[in-house]
């Protein structure tokens, strides 16, 4: 395990938000995970997994507590047949890549998702009309008494950027992927047309933390934005996308206070204009 104090939490998130975590762990094992939660119930501290940082949004001042960070060992992808286990920690893009050599359909979706497979699994992620609910077998799964439990798909009870871990505290160590045989070169093609798209519509040029809303019901958070007359509204040096509305970006030097004052006005003009809630997709992160 490697130990890090006082580390830029700006360095650990996509929205290059943040300021300083009191530790971060990088932890190679289960065992590891539950000596770093140990570790922060010692010292009273407020303890979190963070995998990617591709859709978290940290406190200015930064965290107050104890951060562990999925390393390599936690990061291995394995094939057996059609099935693929992938370690919490490694890339969901790059465990698509892995299925795409292998000849297996059914993660083309993830290609371009940032995050790993364990925060993945969390928020039930998904594009592109592909979710990880589709193709995930099993996982393996740290539970706050320190029993590792396996859950089948449906005791994992995936839906719309949910599934019952946000409940649960438990925290993904690794996840069965069921796919189905397929044609490499077709899959690769869909895989290049995913990620065309996403450039083509996406504000990858800047830091965020992708979708800054979850899709309201019957709406499109992105669609409402726009037609609430709210693209390149900004405050600080965050902005609504003009590429993409749904998108709120980095465009400089933006504090979390600079982006929780668009996602207010934009919630409080969508409300008034549209009679529609935002809820934001994005995870707030206080200080502690």
């Amino acid at each position: 395990m490697e130990k890090y104090e006082k580390v830029s939490l700006k360095d650990y998130s996509s929205f290059r938000i943040g300021g300083e975590a009191k530790y971060l762990l990088v932890v190679e094992s289960k065992e590891e995970v539950w000596e770093g939660i140990a570790l922060a119930k010692e010292r009273g501290l407020p303890w979190m997994i963070l995998g990617n940082g591709s859709n978290v949004l940290f406190d200015d001042r930064g965290y107050d507590g104890v951060i562990l960070k999925p390393g390599a060992g936690m990061g291995t992808v394995e094939v057996k047949g059609t099935e693929l286990m992938a370690g919490a920690g490694a890339r969901l893009a790059a465990v698509a890549r892995k299925a795409c050599e292998e000849g297996l359909s059914g993660l083309s979706f993830a290609g371009g998702i940032p995050g790993t497979v364990g925060g993945g699994l969390w928020m039930n992620a998904g594009a592109y009309g592909g979710e990880m609910k589709d193709v995930v077998k099993e996982a393996e799964v740290l539970m706050p008494d320190g029993q590792v439990r396996i859950f089948t798909g449906e005791e994992l009870d995936l839906s719309y950027r949910h599934s019952v871990l946000q409940e649960n505290g438990g925290i993904v160590l690794s996840v069965l992927f069921s796919l189905e045989q397929g044609d490499k070169n077709e899959i690769l093609e869909t895989m290049k047309d995913y990620n065309r798209r996403r450039m083509e519509k996406q504000p990858l040029e800047f830091a965020s933390a992708g979708s800054t809303f979850r899709r309201p019901a019957g709406h499109y958070a992105g669609q409402l934005i726009e037609e609430a007359g709210l693209k390149g509204y900004r405050v600080g040096d965050a902005m609504v996308s003009e590429k993409h509305a749904g998108f709120v970006i980095n465009v400089g030097n933006a504090t979390q206070k600079d982006v929780l004052a668009v996602i207010r006005h934009i919630q409080d003009e969508v409300r008034r204009k549209f009679n529609v809630e935002l809820e934001t997709e994005v995870r707030i992160i206080p200080f502690q």
